[in-house]
Order: C-alpha cells, then sequence, then structure tokens
C-alpha cells in the first residue's frame, strides 16, 4: 500500500551575441571557470550544474529557500516500508527538440547516470531498480529504506531518450576524455532556457525556451556565457557594464566594486567546505620523494600535516578575512553537533616531531595538485599550505590547473592521480551522510558508489558501517549522534584537512535582482533586468 584568461579586445569579441530586438533582455555573465562539457554526467561541480540547471531539469528542484520541489515529478509517494518510491511524472513536457517527455526518458536517465564515465553515480543509488509503470509512473525498487532518496535529484537531469540514442549519446562523457562527444557539445533537456551555441573555453549562448511547462520567474530572453580567468579582466568587465554577473569577485576588490555607481557585491554565508586530502591507498606515491612506500599511511605524517598549517593565517592573509575555519567536511548550518569539534591548533613543533617519529626527520618532498579557477583564492591557498609545511621541512611540488584539467586527473575518471589535493564540497543532500559516503566512504568495493569522490581513498570499516545506519535511522538525536560517532572516526585517524567554509561573492549589476542561495548555484531563472 502507497502513502502519501581574455584581455579586454578578445573579451569584447566573445561577449557579442546574436543581434537581438531593442526591447530583448540579455544577461551577460562571466565566471572564472569554463563550461567544458555539455553532457551533465560529465562533471559534478557546483557551476557546471547551475549553467546546466537552466537547461535540463530533474524530477524534484530545489526552491529559493533551498527546500525540495516538484519538478518533472509533480508528486510521490513511498510504501509502508520504504522499499517502493512511486513518482507521478507531469504530462505534457516537451525535451528542446519537442520530443515528449516520460517513463522511458526517466528509466533510461537512471541506466546512464549509473553507467561508466558517469561523475554522478551516488545520486541513484546502484541497486535501485526503476520500473515503468505506464508512460507517466515510475515505480523506485529498494533493497533496504533511503529517507532521503530524491534529496540530490534536483541535479539528476534527465535527458531524452530518444535523442541520445539517435545522436550516439548513451553513454556519459567521462571527464577525462580526450576528444568531444556528441552530449558534451550538444543539449537538449526540458528547462527554461536552450543551448544555441557552445564553444567550449570562449562563450555559451543559452535563449529563451518560449514552451517551458511551468511560468518563467525571470524576464531574460537571452543568456550569454564567457570564462574569464583572469581577475582583473573579470572585474573590469563588470565595471564597465560588458557584463552584468561575474562570479566571483576576487576578494580584493569587493570594496572597490561596491564603490562604483553601477555594480554591487552580493555577500553571504556558503555550504562548501574547502578542504586537504591526501592518497593513503597506493603503496607508494605517484608524485614523492619516498619511495618503495606511502607515508600518507602514517597518521603522524598525516596530523604532522594538518599540525603545520595555519588556517588563521589563511583567514586573515589569504581570505582577507572572509572564511571560517572548519573543524569538519560540513558547514556548521548542516549539523547540530558540529559546535562539539575544536579544529586542533596549528603547532609546528608538533608538527616537526612528527615526521621526526614517523622516520622524516628532513622531510620529504610530495607533489600536490589544486585548481586555479574553482575556489575563492584556491591557488593562493595552495601556494600558502606550500609555504607552511616547507617550514616544516615537506617540499612541496604544486601543480596548479584549470579545473577541467584537475577534475580530469584528480577524479575517478583520471583515476583518481592526485598525491596530495585541494578540493570543496557541498553535499548535494545537504546532510552529512552525503558527507560520510562520498567523501569518507571507502572505494574498495567493485560495483558500489561509495567512496565516489573521495579522491584519496581514505577508508575505516568502522566509519562505513555507521554510515549504512544513518542512511536508514528515522530518530533525528539518535541519528545525529550517530554523525557524531562517525566524524569523530574520521578526526582520530585524521583523515583530511578541513580548511574553512568561504563566502560568497558575486558581482551583480544594479540594474539586475539575482537570488543567491547558501549552495552557490548562479541560476538565472529568476532574474529580473531592470
Amino acid at each position: 500500500m502507497l502513502r502519501k584568461t581574455f584581455f579586454a579586445a578578445t573579451l569584447g569579441l566573445a561577449l557579442a551575441g546574436a543581434v537581438l530586438p531593442a526591447d530583448a533582455a540579455t544577461l551577460r555573465y562571466a565566471n572564472q571557470g569554463d563550461l567544458k562539457s555539455l553532457d551533465p554526467y560529465t562533471l559534478n561541480e557546483t557551476t557546471t550544474n547551475a549553467h546546466l540547471g537552466h537547461v535540463y531539469e530533474g524530477l524534484t528542484r530545489r526552491g529559493k529557500d533551498l527546500k525540495v520541489e516538484p519538478a518533472l515529478a509533480e508528486r510521490w509517494e513511498t510504501s509502508e516500508d520504504g522499499l517502493r518510491w512511486r513518482f507521478f511524472l507531469r504530462k505534457g513536457v516537451k525535451f528542446h527538440n519537442g520530443n515528449d517527455f516520460n517513463a522511458d526518458d526517466v528509466v533510461f536517465s537512471a541506466d546512464r547516470v549509473r553507467a561508466n564515465g558517469s561523475n554522478f553515480v551516488t545520486r541513484v543509488p546502484t541497486d535501485a531498480k526503476f520500473v515503468k509503470v505506464d508512460d507517466y509512473t515510475v515505480d523506485v525498487v529498494l533493497s533496504s529504506p533511503n529517507p532521503i532518496l530524491n534529496s540530490q535529484w534536483d541535479t539528476w537531469y534527465i535527458m531524452d531518450k530518444e535523442w541520445s540514442e539517435a545522436n550516439n549519446a548513451t553513454a556519459p562523457t567521462p571527464a577525462a576524455a580526450t576528444s568531444p562527444s556528441f552530449a558534451s557539445l550538444n543539449a537538449n533537456g526540458t528547462g527554461p532556457f536552450k543551448i544555441e551555441s557552445h564553444q567550449p573555453g570562449v562563450k555559451t549562448v543559452f535563449k529563451k525556451n518560449p514552451s517551458w511547462w511551468d511560468k518563467p520567474q525571470h524576464n531574460i530572453d537571452e543568456i550569454v556565457f564567457t570564462p574569464i580567468s583572469n581577475d582583473a579582466t573579470r572585474v573590469a568587465a563588470l565595471l564597465t557594464g560588458e557584463v552584468d554577473v561575474i562570479e566571483p569577485v576576487p576578494l580584493q576588490d569587493i570594496q572597490r566594486v561596491n564603490g562604483s555607481p553601477n555594480a554591487r557585491v552580493m555577500t553571504g554565508p556558503e555550504l562548501r567546505t574547502i578542504f586537504l586530502g591526501f592518497d593513503t591507498v597506493r603503496d607508494e606515491l605517484l608524485s614523492s620523494s619516498v619511495k618503495g612506500k606511502n607515508p600518507f599511511k602514517d597518521v603522524r605524517v598525516r596530523e604532522a600535516f594538518y599540525r603545520a598549517i595555519d588556517i588563521n593565517l589563511i583567514r586573515d592573509r589569504v581570505m582577507r578575512g572572509l572564511s571560517t575555519p572548519s573543524a569538519l567536511l560540513i558547514a556548521p548550518e548542516l549539523f547540530v553537533h558540529s559546535k562539539d569539534f575544536t579544529r586542533p591548533a596549528f603547532d609546528l613543533d608538533r608538527a616537526k616531531k612528527l615526521l621526526a617519529e614517523a622516520g622524516y626527520p628532513n622531510g620529504f618532498e610530495v607533489g600536490m595538485d589544486c585548481p586555479n579557477d574553482r575556489y575563492v583564492n584556491d591557488e593562493a591557498i595552495c601556494q600558502a599550505v606550500t609555504s607552511m609545511l616547507a617550514r616544516a621541512g615537506i617540499k612541496v611540488n604544486l601543480m596548479a590547473q584549470p579545473k577541467a584539467l584537475y577534475f580530469a586527473k584528480s577524479g575517478k575518471s583520471g583515476g583518481y592521480g592526485a598525491t596530495f589535493y585541494l578540493l570543496g564540497w557541498t553535499p548535494g543532500t545537504f546532510d552529512s551522510h552525503n558527507v560520510l559516503h562520498d567523501i569518507m566512504g571507502c572505494r574498495d568495493v567493485a560495483g558500489s558508489s561509495r567512496g565516489e569522490t573521495n579522491y584519496g581513498g581514505y577508508c575505516n570499516k568502522e566509519l562505513d558501517a555507521l554510515a549504512d545506519k544513518i542512511l536508514v535511522e528515522t530518530d533525528k538525536e539518535k541519528r545525529d549522534l550517530m554523525i557524531k560517532q562517525a566524524f569523530e572516526l574520521g578526526a582520530k585517524d585524521w583523515s583530511h584537512i578541513p580548511l574553512h567554509q568561504q563566502s560568497l561573492a558575486w558581482g551583480v549589476s544594479k540594474n539586475l535582482d539575482l537570488v543567491q542561495r547558501a549552495d552557490n548555484q548562479v541560476l538565472f531563472y529568476w532574474a529580473q533586468k531592470k
């Protein structure tokens, strides 16, 4: 029973779009990073998800307040034992090419999102069976209850089965792919905007979808996205009016933008946690002077790295006070017991002593991977970490590179090729289980989605067992205490080095109204241009 880096001249050329009627509203947006692939299963990354969220839609979506809302599924029910969810699909919805949306597309997308090459396999349980009941009803049959099953489905975008098959796009495009697929260069969603043109690294143009099933809450006819990696050029484009929105605003330029006559900075707390991780799996690191063994398998080495990093100095100097040091891999707003955790103090002498005890009195050399166009001051953070570790005798060879290259190397499709790395994470469920499963979970079980984004391969079976219990526990107080216990296990292992939650900083024209959510998705389907 069911119950209810462009220079100014190049920039000008890139922003020149198609000629529009005088009354048409064009919104021009620049981000420090590129939109490489249009395949919605290539890269699980907030900025990419936001871009594609204008074009594709999930069975659910999240509103301005981040609450889950119906989208392509207009409602759903669960069985009394929690093992069957029934989704009632919205009728009359069409893909941009005119194809009807129906249950076949949901079943197809459930298979595709869990296929090799997808970066979104944790969106849908690997053992979940999708059953077409009729053209507009789908059952999801589970082997165990999952009360947060659809909490990440706002960014599990539904694809057109017919279009994918006709264009040889039934398989996801891996982030490490060296040649583009049809789905990486073309898109066919159900969302409020269509892709008119896509030139990776240059410009992507979105056009309003006049046949969208929902009532628009924006007055935008066209979005022109241009990647501008250079901070000064990006800010100049905002201040001169060449673009309407930039993200992020460099911290050193916030006051300048706020003092300008035509732009302002929208700021607020973000739910993403920036952290460092180690390769603790390989018997010999891919990038290190230590041969024949892996120093990161020694908990004393991991603690030494942690102790050698002065997080307050990073906050004050690198982040200019606009970050909140963290003791956990989750923002305090998302876990009630976060106040019970204290970040271990910076202690350089202790770090040196630990390294000597571990057999490295003179330190060692290690490689570090870091994006330089993804998070606020990401490369500068890594440079600061490099300098701090040098004081403990660790020589870090920093490889800072664009996010497309970074994720292609460090993620699953690149064989988890990073030795020591910086990453940021916002749990898609806004729940601790996501962190325990995706970031801290063992990735040693074939066919399991656990540890999908655990780049370093940290593994604690006791923590995994707790995560499994947490998933199905319905008593909130008991569940929160289990989450606390799991995070305590990770802290005892010095599994990662949490750094901070960064602050949001969007540069926005004064003639534009936007909604800023704490997940940092820049979404223009609520934009109003004056």
